[in-house]
């Protein structure tokens, strides 16, 4: 197996039963993902938080038997049979624009390159039951975003979403789009999108956290989501019902300073309840492509590939707590090192983990494996 490069590691760590992406970032938290999936064996001694993950016996054993039929070699060769390329946080290839997400993706599958985005990036996302008027919408901004050298990011979900990717391929020498999806990149979905993924990964890239062979379960949705909230510089909301899943997209852009704007629609229109809230609440109007570019022009902190860290800065007590952090610690720990009271150590530690500076499992906390440092 030594000569199996890291990638076929973590893509085959990335397809063990009970896995999630949390697990995975602290597998590879102080190990390599060779190193990590000879834990699975039994083979290689886990340290830091991920000892922690052993000390669940079910999680253990559903490790263990899946690794023994999912290994490496396998998971690497159906990769390279399907050309799907394996992107692993830190290396070549991985978007820098993620590396210091609050929930980062540890392993991305991809079809197509994301060398071709270079540029502004717009995320278009909506309802699967769209109106006629609601797709002609997004496939015009898609279009016409596209046109003026903007990749648009979106899902390849019925509706809205296939209908921006549809305007930006119908763009001549257009910005790549991009697209992330909600399974295993040999399982297209929904199935009649086939040719739209095929054009999609020829033009630009389709990602995915979903190892190859993943159905779209019901779980990846609102985790694709925060990718591409996470890839976006700003997003629109085209049409959404008042508890539409775009709206999950909307949250996760909105715990990264991401700009949301949103398509008004008529108040007689189901589908545009979400959006026309959005709009009552507070959220800049699109009508045009000319709005959206307006307001990519007012930031460009994840313009590009630079490695960017939306993560606020922490101060004062959060600040010196997360410095105790470089092993793992309890809350007892912090009490005994800081001399605050416990219900402060507790504040301060469910602060630092709901921005994602640190990361706990059993009681037992660390700092994150992004990579970023405090300024």
């Amino acid at each position: 197996m030594s000569e199996l490069p890291q990638q076929a590691y973590a893509a085959a760590l990335a397809s063990l039963d009970l896995m999630t992406a949390s697990r995975l970032n602290l597998l590879l938290a102080h190990s390599t993902a060779q190193e990590a999936f000879a834990m699975m064996l039994d083979e290689h001694s886990p340290n830091g938080l991920a000892r922690r993950l052993f000390d669940n016996p079910r999680l253990a054993a559903a490790w263990r038997t899946s690794a023994a039929i999912r290994t490496p070699q396998r998971v690497w060769q159906q990769c390279q049979e399907l050309g799907v390329t394996v992107l692993l946080a830190g290396e070549p290839g991985y978007p820098a624009v993620l590396l210091n997400d609050p929930a980062p993706a540890p392993v991305l599958f991809a079809l197509g390159s994301f060398d071709s985005v270079i540029g502004r990036r717009a995320g278009i996302v909506g309802t699967r039951n769209a109106t006629s008027s609601g797709r002609d919408t997004a496939g015009t901004l898609g279009r016409d975003l596209a046109s003026q050298g903007v990749h648009v990011v979106s899902g390849l979900a019925r509706g809205i979403d296939g209908a921006a990717h549809r305007g930006a391929l119908s763009a001549d020498d257009g910005a790549a789009p991009i697209a992330v999806v909600a399974s295993g990149l040999d399982v297209v979905y929904p199935p009649e999108h086939r040719s739209l993924w095929s054009a999609v990964a020829e033009r630009g890239v389709v990602l995915t956290e979903a190892p190859p062979g993943s159905p779209p379960a019901p779980y990846r949705f609102p985790l694709r989501n925060r990718i591409i909230a996470a890839l976006s510089e700003v997003l629109i909301v085209v049409e959404s019902r008042e508890r539409g899943g775009s709206l999950i997209t909307v949250e996760e852009a909105r715990k990264r300073d991401i700009g949301v704007m949103a398509v008004p629609g008529s108040v007689r229109n189901r589908a545009a309840q979400g959006t026309n809230d959005l709009i009552r609440d507070g959220c800049p109007i699109v009508t045009d492509a000319r709005d959206v570019t307006t307001a990519l022009g007012l930031d460009s902190s994840r313009v590009g590939c630079a490695v960017y860290d939306p993560r606020p800065r922490p101060t004062g007590f959060d600040r010196e707590l997360l410095g105790l952090c470089d092993e793992a610690r309890t809350l007892d720990h912090f009490v005994l090192l800081t001399g605050r009271t416990l219900v402060e150590c507790a504040m301060a530690v469910g602060r630092l983990e709901m921005v994602g500076w640190i990361q706990q499992v059993n009681g037992w906390f660390e700092r994150t494996a992004h990579h970023s440092f405090l300024a």
